[in-house]
């Protein structure tokens, strides 16, 4: 009997594909698959955080100047997605932050536009939050989070029409959350908000009681117009521990080369569902969204997808075979 099936998902709401496509998927719910009753169905979700500022400026983040304080460099970041979701139809990416694409995109050929296009029209590549940073809930007054909404949501719609349209929102880092947001996204029609940081006692009594995932009302006085679909995250927004396949981290890669003396295909296959049981624990559906991606993230994609994609076949043979 099979007991979970891998998803390689684009977004939190089942944008999966577990293999190559026989045809390219349609942009928005067209392109999901659909998940499986009977089975734990693993959402595997390529993303990068990148902070509109914080250690350092907007343009050293984006050019990657002054390493010495933290190394990344956004525009190597969206060159390398966008080369590996164009060479492989299979492969997924959420990207969240308008100031940093928008910065890219005049910079691109129309050659690369056209294909950034195509990967947004065929659901590889989706747009999650939108807005032109994600940010604060605390302190920033309602009519700023509405003005830089605008100009995220402006700027994608202009570019993409309806396929770039946010359908999730994605506020993973800011450090405390507000109702009035939640009534905010509800109102500008989105479908679910997924969070990163909550109070560690919140989290546990949360992960106890399998109410990580609910309906959030925004304003009482909206009532139902306000309820919003959250979700917390189990790892914050980071993969689950020793699985981060990036060039930044140093965590054990996929061989799955039986005539290595490396090979580790089996024993990395066990640990990952291992994990994955365990996480699913703290849900009370059958569904699990597993963050791949970290703060500046992805500069080098191919690390991260040649791995992802050794992890999915070797998961799906090993559920083939049981």
């Amino acid at each position: 009997m099979k007991t979970f099936l891998l998803l390689f998902s684009a977004v939190a709401v089942t944008w999966a594909l577990p293999s190559k496509p026989s045809r390219l998927p349609k942009c928005g719910y067209e392109s999901c698959t659909q998940p499986r009753e009977g089975v734990l169905n693993i959402h595997i979700v390529p993303h990068t955080h990148d902070d509109v500022g914080w250690l350092k400026t907007v343009d050293q983040y984006y050019y990657g100047n002054r390493n010495n304080i933290q190394k990344a460099g956004v525009q190597y970041i969206i060159d390398s997605v966008i080369k590996e979701l164009w060479e492989d139809p299979a492969r997924r990416f959420i990207y969240v932050e308008s100031a940093f694409l928008s910065k890219w995109w005049y910079e691109q050929t129309e050659e690369t536009q056209a294909k950034v296009r195509t990967l947004v029209e065929e659901g590889r590549l989706k747009f999650i939050g939108g807005a032109w940073s994600m940010n604060d809930e605390a302190a920033t007054y309602y009519q700023s989070t509405i003005d830089q909404f605008t100009l995220g949501l402006s700027f994608l719609n202009r570019t993409f029409g309806e396929c770039g349209r946010p359908r999730i929102g994605w506020q993973i880092d800011p450090f405390g959350h507000s109702r009035e947001l939640a009534s905010l996204l509800a109102g500008m029609g989105y479908d679910g908000l997924f969070l990163g940081r909550i109070d560690y006692r919140d989290k546990l009594a949360r992960m106890e009681g399998r109410t990580m995932e609910f309906i959030w009302r925004g304003d009482d006085s909206l009532g139902k117009q306000s309820d919003i679909f959250t979700g917390i995250l189990y790892n914050r927004y980071s993969p689950p521990p020793g699985f981060c396949f990036d060039i930044l981290c140093s965590d054990e890669p996929i061989v799955d080369d039986p005539s290595s003396p490396d090979y580790n295909v089996d024993r990395r296959v066990s640990e990952f569902i291992s994990i994955a049981k365990d996480m699913s624990k703290a849900y009370s559906t059958n569904n699990l969204l597993v963050t791949m991606g970290e703060d500046f993230q992805y500069q080098l994609a191919n690390m991260w997808f040649k791995n992802l994609d050794k992890l999915i076949k070797s998961m799906l043979f090993s559920s083939a075979r049981t």
